[in-house]
């Protein structure tokens, strides 16, 4: 059989070619004579940069920058096409993974480092620049990030901004100009993982805020300032809120689409692309996807949906391995997973289920290899 495993990293846990690696030797221990194509993915978040720039043979460079606290983080860009090609991601610059979980703070979290790791790929004078959101620590609408790009974002006073969402409150003018000018020449293409609005339930600080330590208060002041950010803008004739996925990356996505004049696109349909997966799964007689989680929200351009379409444009099985399922699958089962397991085997606690993610992978792909086999009749 060619199987051809093409799974997501699980966040703050294994890369997606760590998950790869082990859906593999599990795979192979039951059927060693089967043909595995490994295809480690990502959707625009974390590890966009390292799957598109190894795949490309390009080059990896790394940058000091100012973590979503103010901490110095190393982060890096690629460089592919001889440097025609520029890569970034929010989640080097401003990731989630940045802070440690008792220190997350969405109300002070900045992108301001996002911004500074986009000055250092400018300096290549790329003619396109790939930038991947998801995975962020923030909800500022990318206020930090154009900070660091030298646009100046004041309050009454005519002084900066405080930093992350809190900050946005005091806004009362903008001078976005010289963060536009960095971009002119530049085709900036944003990979975007999520399709929710900038604002309002499944906004950007509804939906991710919690998940980066908001409360349900911060959680309304955070969309409040959010809202307060767009009418300015707005008032401009900018629009950062009125499209999908202006609320990727707390804020990101519209604020590089309404200001930076950037293209969005789905993701994981632009890493699909660049690697060539198609052709891979267009010959193949069972693909295995994963994620650390999947859920109703995994329909929403996330890994599993972009690879499940794909295998069912034609007709291949499709499962998925997640560390945790969620209940509602149905839109994912339309799109083309054929079925999806959770890959632990007992209740644990989220450091345990971090710590046996690579042995249970591993348990996981082995059972399900020794089912197909079976259910095949092949050996």
């Amino acid at each position: 059989m060619r199987i051809v495993i093409a799974p997501d990293s699980f966040k703050e846990c294994l890369t997606a070619e760590e998950v790869a690696s082990a859906i593999a030797r599990g795979w192979q221990r039951a059927a060693p004579d089967d043909e595995l194509i490994k295809i480690p993915l990502a959707d625009g978040g974390e590890g966009t940069t390292v799957a598109l720039t190894r795949a490309c043979q390009g080059q990896l460079q790394s940058v000091s920058v100012t973590g979503p606290l103010g901490d110095p983080v190393t982060a890096h860009f690629g460089l592919i096409g001889n440097g025609e090609t520029a890569i970034v991601e929010v989640a080097e610059g401003s990731g989630l993974h940045c802070v440690p979980p008792h220190r997350r703070d969405s109300m002070r979290a900045s992108s301001f480092g996002t911004g500074e790791l986009l000055l250092a790929a400018l300096a290549h004078h790329p003619a396109t620049l790939i930038m991947g959101l998801g995975g962020s620590a923030t909800t500022d609408g990318g206020a930090g990030l154009l900070q660091a790009l030298g646009a100046r974002l004041l309050d009454e006073h005519g002084d900066d901004i405080p930093p992350g969402g809190q900050g946005l409150a005091k806004l009362h003018s903008l001078d976005l100009k010289p963060a536009a000018q960095r971009f002119d020449g530049v085709r900036l293409i944003v990979a975007c993982d999520v399709t929710n609005p900038l604002l309002g339930p499944h906004g950007a600080a509804a939906v991710f805020g919690p998940q980066k330590g908001a409360t349900a208060a911060q959680v309304a002041e955070l969309d409040n300032n959010l809202a307060h950010f767009a009418r300015l803008l707005d008032a401009q004739g900018l629009d950062i809120a009125g499209f999908p996925g202006s609320g990727a990356a707390g804020g990101i996505g519209g604020m590089a689409a309404g200001i930076l004049g950037a293209e969005l696109r789905p993701g994981i349909e632009l890493v699909i692309e660049t690697l060539e997966l198609e052709g891979q799964i267009k010959k193949a007689d069972l693909v295995i996807t994963a994620e650390g989680s999947i859920d109703a929200q995994s329909a929403s351009g996330k890994t599993p949906a972009g690879v499940a379409a794909l295998a069912k444009k034609y007709g291949v099985p499709a499962i998925g391995l997640a560390g945790k399922l969620g209940g509602d699958l149905n839109e994912l089962h339309d799109l083309g997973l054929s079925a999806a397991f959770s890959i632990t085997p007992a209740p644990m606690d989220l450091q345990q289920a971090y710590a046996s993610a690579d042995f249970n992978l591993e348990q996981s792909s082995e059972q399900l290899a020794r089912l197909v086999h079976r259910l095949s009749g092949t050996p």
